[in-house]
């Protein structure tokens, strides 16, 4: 069986993302509150997201 075709979205920097249409999508905006960064907790685990000075996001545990 064949899946139907998905479509592209621009990511904004001149590359495609896969949209699919189950995925749940927020905005970086959003999830950082006006911060530079924010803790993830992952299970036991505690990940750090941060937007550096060139305007991208970095993930580290």
């Amino acid at each position: 069986m064949s899946q139907p075709p998905r479509q592209a979205r621009p990511d904004g920097n001149g590359g495609e993302l896969i949209s699919d249409p189950a995925v749940p999508v927020v905005d970086s905006t959003t999830l950082m509150c006006g911060k530079r960064e924010l803790l993830i907790r992952h299970g036991a685990d505690t990940y750090r997201l941060r937007l550096t000075a060139s305007n991208k996001l970095i993930l580290t545990k």
